[in-house]
């Protein structure tokens, strides 16, 4: 895999607590496999946004903290919606990232020059 091209141009979007539809344990460690590789090789988005179940990545006891803590050191933006955390009851647990509105979703969508849904 090629190495060193963070992509800008590119916003993520995590919709679940991992990836795909299969077993929770399954969902979450496609996730960490995923985020650990964009991590590893630089394939860096402009944002990665965290919204309905996805919210419950970015929060204390999440799998994924470390290497999502390793995205946003590189400069990649975290946005969580403040909608999903006030109604999972997960404000006060989040540990990366800025809680937004739906505008900074659709913002960050909008200045992309591709979406992917995960």
């Amino acid at each position: 895999m090629s190495t060193n091209y963070p992509d800008h141009a590119t916003t993520l979007l995590i919709t679940n607590q991992g990836l795909g539809k299969a077993d929770q344990e399954l969902q979450t460690k496609l996730a960490a496999t995923y985020l650990h590789l964009i991590n590893e090789y630089n394939l860096l988005p402009a944002a990665i946004c965290f919204y309905t179940e996805g919210v419950k990545l970015v929060v204390e006891g999440s799998p994924v903290l470390e290497t999502l803590s390793a995205l946003e050191a590189k400069g990649v933006r975290l946005i969580v919606c403040n909608t999903c955390l006030n109604y999972y009851n997960l404000v006060e647990k989040v540990r990366v990232g800025i809680t937004g509105g739906m505008a900074d979703i659709i913002e960050a969508q909008w200045k992309a020059d591709r979406v992917i849904t995960l």
